[in-house]
Parts: structure tokens; sequence; C-alpha cells
């Protein structure tokens, strides 16, 4: 299958797309990316580079990856910093040298890197290569936890709800209302990628709330809060759907009235009603409710400030998994603010908030679906699930190993398709020979696996 390439004369590129494969208009999106580096953009010269250095297409040469860091690195780009950080601290294609990695990590950490951040905060915590410095290390965690809660505290002034089913308190009002809740951020997911089913959703939302529902309720108030394709935000009518839950003792809608009155969307700022709201639906254990009370005890939004509840109520929250409540009682350790200031159990609560935000969950799930989109995206997050959980090890072992299968017969099909590729030339030294991949060690260590198993039935058997 060809791929037509349409390009204008000038700045503004355009591309004609035709129904074909996505392995197609990668490639050429790859042909602009080089086009665009060729023309001296930064970000593209980035894209270059990872692409390079991480062999996506088959066309892995780790030298000119290097040479097109270190050209960006003096460009200042935090993004090249980092990767020749860790190329250095590995000794991958360059000299073994950790005092220049822990140069270029600092350098990448000062430019905004959040990878640097993280990687120099473990080095400080755990003495590698540097002093022991649980203080310098908690200072870098607290700029990734800072970034990260930021994007998190608020969508359009509402916080967003991001606790995952197995974090979730048993004690809810019942077994359904937990699978209720995975449905409906399910559906929510569907509409933030535009999915049509959102509308089916409502459908049946609306349908379940008709026949007496208070979840169904519920969730139709969060859509209408939060707004969508098939549910246009509105205040009044996320108002309206939330008090029909919250006269049912619906927690959702205890918490969603909560925030109306928090916030003032669609009602005046009234935090008496909101304590008043937060706290019934904190007393049936809905952990957003409770941190929304930990919330204003710490910031004294209509109480008086009381850090002792506050630690209370962030406390109940974290330990049904609540990201924000984590967050802020790493604060809280980090500063001796109701508590007795420990260093050691602020990194560590700040190390659980950022764990938090990389769900082993996404990054498996999120795999499966880049195989034929990504390989190398799809093989680091894989790498990231393992990380996050012992238990993941064996599956991602598994799909790596299917990972592998399909980035072979991709580059078997990749030559069929050659005429996709048509690099400028200085972009020729991306030669495309490296058809299995970098990670051939998988099929060797899977091999012995299943020669060791057929021993010891042999031996035993």
């Amino acid at each position: 299958m060809l791929c037509d390439l349409t390009a204008t004369k000038g700045e503004v590129i355009r591309i004609k797309i035709n129904p074909q494969s996505t392995l197609c208009l990668q490639h050429k999106a790859y042909i602009f990316f080089a086009k665009a580096a060729d023309m001296g953009n930064l970000k593209a010269m980035e894209k270059m580079a990872d692409a390079l250095l991480f062999g996506n297409f088959g066309m892995q040469n780790i030298t000119a990856a290097i040479q097109l860091y270190e050209s960006l690195a003096k460009e200042g780009s935090y993004k090249a910093q980092n990767a020749l950080g860790f190329l250095s601290s590995y000794g991958i294609g360059m000299e073994y040298n950790q005092a220049k990695a822990l140069i270029y990590y600092t350098f990448g950490s000062a430019g905004g890197s959040m990878m640097s951040q993280m990687i120099l905060g473990y080095r400080y915590l755990s003495g590698i290569n540097v002093l022991q410095n649980c203080e310098v290390a908690l200072s870098h965690y607290k700029k990734v936890a800072d970034y990260i809660a930021d994007k998190l505290e608020k969508s359009e002034g509402i916080p967003v709800e991001k606790v995952r089913l197995t974090e979730r308190p048993e004690n809810l009002s019942s077994n359904s209302e937990i699978l209720d809740w995975d449905i409906y951020q399910y559906y929510k997911f569907l509409a933030e990628r535009g999915d049509v089913q959102i509308q089916k959703a409502l459908y049946y939302f609306l349908k379940a709330a008709k026949a007496g529902s208070a979840n169904a309720m519920a969730f139709i108030g969060k859509m209408y809060l939060e707004g969508n394709a098939a549910a246009p935000q509105n205040n009044a009518t996320a108002f309206k759907y939330f008090s029909m839950a919250a006269s049912k003792g619906n927690a959702i809608g205890l918490h969603g009235l909560g925030l109306l009155y928090f916030y003032g969307r669609g009602v005046p700022v009234n935090y008496a009603e909101a304590l008043k709201y937060f706290q019934k639906a904190a007393e049936k254990g809905w952990p957003n409710a409770q941190f929304q009370l930990g919330f204003m005890y710490y910031s004294g939004s209509g109480v008086w400030k009381d850090y002792k509840l506050a630690f209370k109520y962030f406390y109940l929250a974290s330990q049904s998994g609540q990201p924000l409540a984590i967050y802020y009682l790493a604060e809280m350790y980090a500063t001796g603010t109701g508590v007795l200031r420990s260093c050691r159990t602020a990194v560590e609560k700040r190390l659980k908030f950022l764990k938090k935000r990389r769900c082993i969950q996404w990054h498996f799930s999120y795999g499966i679906e880049l195989p034929f989109k990504d390989i190398h995206l799809a093989r680091r997050l894989y790498d990231m699930a393992a990380q996050t959980s012992p238990d993941a090890h064996i599956p991602v072992f598994l799909a790596l190993m299917k990972l592998q299968t399909v980035h072979l017969l991709q580059d078997i099909l990749f030559f069929n398709n050659v005429s996709c590729l048509q690099f400028t030339r200085r972009w020729k030294w991306m030669t495309l020979d490296n058809t299995v991949g970098p990670y051939w060690d998988l099929f060797v260590i899977g091999l012995i696996v299943a020669v060791l198993i057929f021993l010891l039935k042999n031996r035993y058997g």
C-alpha cells in the first residue's frame, strides 16, 4: 500500500490523508518530523533523536541519537539533557560516567524535566553517587508532586475523581454502587475520546433514574457538572440530579451538592452548606468527601483552620487511595504542620502519591492498545507496569513476548512499504537493517525458561 504524500511549499505542510494503514501514517509523520528537523525545529529534532535511540520502525542508531541529543542540549533542551544523563549513567553508546550523568540530570531538572527530578530525588534518597540527603530528595520529589497535583486538583474548578476500583471502600451504600461507579468512569473515558457510546450511557442512566436509581441520578449530575457531548455542562441540571440522589442518601449525590456550594457552581458560594453535605458523604465512607473536609480545615475555607482535623480527614481519604489526600499528607509531614515533622515519611508519602498517578492498569491496558501503533511506547508502558506491581511481572512478560513477535512481523511488512520512507538527505544514516529489534534477549530468556521447565519435568517425572 502506497502512502500518498502532499506537501505545500513554505513553512506550512499539509497532509492529504486517505484511508490507509496506521503504520503508513506513522511513517509519513516521521518524514515530516525529519523535514521539520532539517529546518531546525527543536521539537522535531527531539522526536527524531528519540526514534533513533529507541529504534522506532527499526531505524535504531544510538550514535546518531547521541549526536543529535548533544546538539539539542547546547540549545537548552531539557529532554536531551535527561536522555544524555541516562545514557551516561549506563554507558550506552558513550563513556560510562556518573559525574557527567549527574550534571546532565541537574541541567535537565533545572530546565523542567520531571524525569530528571525523579532520578535526582531517588539518587539523593538512596545516596547513589551523591551524599545521601533526605531533604534534597524531598525537594526534588516536591517539584514533581506539585506539578502533578496542580494538574489533578481542579478541572474548571472541580476536583477530578481518579480513584481506582480496588482503592474504594467496601462500606458504601451497596456493592452495586461500586460497580456502577466503574461503569460511569468507563463511559466518561469514552466521552473524553469523543466516543458515541456516551449517548447510550446517558440514555440508560436516565432510564435507571426514572426507575428510582440514586446512583444513576448522581452520575447524571456528574455528567452535567463536567459536561460532554451527550450532556453539555449545565450547573442547574447537575444540581437537580445531585439533589435527587442526595435525598435518597447517595454519597456521590451528597458530595456533588457539596462541590456546587463550595465552588459556587450554579448557586452562591455557601461553605456552611458545603460542609454539611461533605460531612454526610464522608460519614458514608466516600473518600473524595473526606478529602474535601480535610482541605476545608487545612485551608480555612469557611471554617477555622484546624490541622489536627485536616490530618484526620486526609488520613481517612488516603486509606481509600485518594491521591490528593496523600499529597497533602506529604505536605504536612514535610512542613511539620499539624503533625511531627518527618522528612522520611514525607518522601514516602510523595512517592506513594506519584505511584498512584502511574496506575498499573492504565500502563498495561494502554500498552495492549499500542502494538500496531507505537511498539516502543507499549514496551515502556509494560516495563512501568511491572515496576509498579510485582503481580504484573508474569502478564507483562507474556505481553512482551507477544509484542516482540508483533515487532518482528511489522519489520518484515515494513519492507513492503519502503515507498513510505523518503527521508531527506540529512537523515540517510537512518538505516532499516535492524529487523529483529534490540530486544532479542526476551526470546532467549523465554527459550531458557522453557528448556529449564522441560529438564525439571524430565528429572522429577
